[in-house]
């Protein structure tokens, strides 16, 4: 733990008390034998400090003129970028502290002070709350990094971290799902960020994939048919007339040891998918059997061979 603020020592106060009497005597002393030469150096210092103090005051509304065109650049990118006005304040804020410490700390160099301490105490000051804070701080860079770059946003289906739900809050430091069977789950922004992020609905459009079973000796070409005609009975099942879709696709994909594969593929909007994906599979399986084409059980062939003695 680092410790900033200390009891003042009386024999401190009292050695700066004793500095102070002995200056001011040898300026009285100077004054009675050499009255010229001291008001002169008293001038020549006073001249040099007023130099200093004007520096410094130039140094400050020079800085202040900076800062304030920074923030003002800051919200111009902000706004092209669409960022949220939350995380977009909050950032202009921070870069405005950090510039006007940096300002005061220039200000305060230029009246001759020595800033080596002050710099000291900041860095060790930042590094303190650095490591008592580190979590925090992660999750606080990664909720920026969720902002600025946007891979999702409120109202998105996403897949992250093992969970599967809609964003209902994006905040500095944690998003928060609600899944579909109705729990919230608060994730850190850090981890969150650091990981895979996979947007179901950022797009216009989705692809509904399904894996269909059938028995050997089944015709290929009536149940590609079958399977085609049955997807397109859905109205939300697009087609290729709709920009970035394409026409429903059905095909034989693999061989199974006790099946044939057929693929299937379909085109909907994003909250089309599972209404979709359910109401396919109890076409298809009422359909299928309706069209005389059947599902196949697990086989096992057995070859006996007689014994040749």
């Amino acid at each position: 733990m680092f410790t900033f603020l200390q009891t003042p020592n009386p024999e401190d106060i009292a050695h700066h008390m004793d500095s102070v009497r002995t200056a001011t005597h040898q300026v009285a002393q100077s004054l009675i034998s050499d009255p010229g030469g001291t008001l002169k150096d008293l001038g020549q210092q006073a001249i040099q400090f007023g130099i200093k103090v004007v520096a410094a005051i130039l140094i400050y509304i020079i800085g202040a003129w900076l800062i304030r065109l920074v923030k003002r650049w800051l919200k111009r990118v902000f706004r092209r970028r669409q960022t949220e006005a939350t995380a977009a304040q909050f950032i202009a804020n921070m870069v405005s502290v950090i510039l006007t410490i940096v300002l005061i700390v220039s200000v305060i160099g230029a009246l001759g002070i020595n800033t080596t301490s002050i710099a000291a105490l900041l860095a060790a000051g930042g590094m303190a709350i650095g490591m008592a804070m580190g979590g925090a701080v992660q999750n606080f860079a990664g909720g920026i990094m969720l902002v600025i770059f946007k891979p999702f946003k409120v109202g998105d289906l996403i897949e992250a971290q093992g969970y599967t739900g809609v964003v209902t809050e994006l905040s500095i430091v944690h998003t928060r799902l609600l899944t579909p069977d109705n729990r919230t789950i608060v994730l850190p922004n850090g981890a969150l960020s650091n990981g895979t992020i996979n947007n179901l609905t950022n797009q216009p459009l989705r692809r509904v994939d399904w894996n269909i079973s059938l028995e050997y000796g089944t015709d290929e070409a009536a149940c590609r048919e079958c399977l085609i005609s049955l997807l397109k009975e859905d109205s939300r099942v697009l087609d290729s007339a709709t920009p970035g879709a394409s026409d429903p696709f059905a095909a034989v994909s693999s061989l199974a040891e006790s099946a044939v594969i057929f693929t299937v593929r379909g085109w909907v909007r994003p909250e089309d998918y599972w209404g979709v994906f359910f109401d396919f599979n109890s076409r298809a399986y009422v359909g299928l059997q309706k069209a005389g084409f059947h599902f196949p059980f697990p086989q096992l062939d057995v070859h006996i061979k007689d014994k040749i003695s």
